[in-house]
Formats: structure tokens, sequence, C-alpha cells
């Protein structure tokens, strides 16, 4: 039970790594809504990192903490790339166990993975051997047949030997043939008492549950009985509900911070971005549900759908935007 959990537990709220989505643009602009939410990067793979002609690592110190997801198999090559980002600052590495993706499995990463627990288990000794940072992993319940709970409790058994003690685990099996990644956000069958039963069966391990989450209230519910959560989807499209967190899960006496308040933080840092060649678009693209659910929020979007685009958009594209919104 995360009653014996400090109350500001480094992973009792995350927003999950999602491809595409999740990068350090969105990181900051969320950053700006909570203190405390660990953020995740999209998932990089360890070949990327090491052969890219660009700099996959790169982030702000202000979005800390954030949490390196990494793609791949490989002992050495993993060693390497968590070296390379507990240098650069990451207050975390996590494995990549869950991701279903034709491409992932190609690359002998993510949800496939699960059926290779002697492989994660060396992983992530060789990372946590050269790291002080934390080293975790993201799972699924189970995989394509491999779905009893005693599979999954070997999996988790056999990693943990090896020095993880904080496993994610999104509350679905992944069918990693006939089902899209998309599919296998929605199509499994979400069972939180599996991973509820695995926090009580490893009580010494950390255990966040990820999946379908999208309310404080469903937050709390799930806190009663893992350590953390970590919200995907909802976080993105609707990042207003980030500006709660820190008072509803951390501090009762943190702000609540407003979509406008947010929006208005990042001006700086898109002038920043802007003067080194930054498009706006590629910023403000992860901004526009800040305001969902509010009067306006329609005009705020196509507004800046249509104009961030442009040559020479810049900070006065968004004072527009704002003035269509009403909180």
């Amino acid at each position: 039970m995360n009653q014996n959990q400090p109350h500001f537990y480094r992973g009792r709220f995350s927003v999950a790594p999602m491809l595409d989505w999740t990068t350090r643009h969105c990181r900051y602009f969320h950053r700006q809504f909570s203190r405390h939410a660990l953020l995740y990067t999209e998932m990089v793979t360890a070949p990327a990192i090491i052969h890219a002609k660009y700099d996959h690592l790169e982030f702000d110190p202000a979005e800390n903490p954030v949490a390196l997801q990494l793609g791949g198999s490989d002992p050495e090559q993993l060693q390497h790339c968590a070296k390379l980002a507990e240098q650069r600052g990451y207050t975390e590495i996590n494995l990549n166990v869950g991701c279903p993706s034709d491409r992932v499995q190609n690359g002998m990463f993510g949800a496939c993975l699960m059926a290779k627990a002697d492989l994660v288990a060396e992983c992530v000794e060789k990372m946590q051997a050269e790291v002080e940072i934390p080293v975790t992993v993201k799972t699924r319940i189970g995989i394509d047949n491999l779905d009893s709970y005693q599979f999954l409790c070997d999996f988790i058994q056999k990693v943990h030997s090896k020095g993880c003690n904080e496993f994610i685990v999104h509350a679905r099996k992944a069918w990693l043939s006939g089902l899209s990644p998309k599919e296998n956000r929605e199509i499994p069958p979400l069972d939180y008492n599996r991973v509820y039963q695995l926090k009580r069966d490893f009580p010494q391990l950390s255990i966040s549950i990820n999946g379908g989450i999208k309310t404080i209230e469903e937050m709390t519910a799930h806190l009663q009985y893992v350590d953390g959560v970590m919200v995907g989807r909802e976080a993105y499209q609707n990042p207003a509900l980030l500006g709660q967190i820190d008072r509803a899960l951390f501090d009762l006496n943190a702000p609540i911070v407003t979509p406008r308040e947010a929006v208005e933080k990042m001006f700086p840092y898109i002038e920043r971005q802007l003067s080194r060649g930054v498009h706006l678009n590629h910023i403000v693209r992860h901004m526009l549900g800040a305001f969902q659910n509010c009067k306006g929020a329609r005009q705020w979007r196509r507004h800046l759908s249509e104009n961030a685009h442009k040559t020479g958009a810049g900070i006065e594209i968004l004072e527009t935007a704002l003035h269509f919104v009403e909180e």
C-alpha cells in the first residue's frame, strides 16, 4: 500500500511517453502546469542515440524531473545510452517493454521483450551497474497468449532480481499480431485488479498503473492500491488537468495553474526557441488542447492551426488566440 511511500514519491504522478507527442516542447509546456509531475520522453531507441546525426537527448533542465524512455535489447548499447542520459541530467532511465508495433518488434524491443525476461533482466543489470539514477521498466500485463498472472509475476520477479525496483504497468495485454498500436491501447480489456494484486504480492516494489485513466478522482482511487499513476492521452489532449495535479496529489497548498497562466509562462521559452530557428508550430501544436471545455477553445485551436506555420510567426499569434478564450 502506498501509505508507506513519502507523499512526494517521484513517480506518484507521471505523463506517459508518447511517440511524436511528448517532445521537449510538449514537456516544457506540461511543466508550466505542474512542478511535481514526472515527465517522460518519447521512446528513443538506443541505436538512434548512438548513430543519429542529431542530438536525441537534448532537453531543457527546467523540464526536470524527466525520465528518458529507451527502446532496445542490446545490453551494452543500453548501458552506454543510460550513462549518456545520466550525464545529461535525466532523473530516470525507463526501458520500454510495452510498445506493440510491428516496427518495434522487428527491432527486438517493446512488448515482445516480455517473452524474454532473462534478456530484459540483463539489460536492466547492465544499466543499473552504470548509473546512480533509477532504472525502471514499463510493461504490459501480458502478450498474446502469455497472459496468465503467473507469467506476469515470473517476469517481474526475474527483472527485479537484477536490480529493478520500479515498474509501470499498462493494465492491458498486448496483441503482437492482428492489432495496430492504436487498437492495442483500446481493444484489450483493462484489468486494474491484476496490477493491484501485483502490488500486494510484491509490496517491496514501486508499482505504477497506466491505461485509460482520465480524472483526478480515478487517480486518487488507484493510489489506494498502487504507488503511482501514469496518464497518457488525457494529459496531452486536456493539459489543464495537469494544473490540478500538484494540489490534488502532492501539496494541498500548491496553486491550481490555469491554462492561460501556463500559456503566458511559455512566452519567454518560445521567444528563445524562435531565436534559435525553431518554427512556432513545432511548439504550439502541443498547446492546442490547452482550453478544452472552455468557451472559445475552437477559435483558439483554429487560429493557432491556421497561423502558427506561417513564415515569421511569433508570439503575437498566441496573444491574438488568447483573446478568443474565456476560462
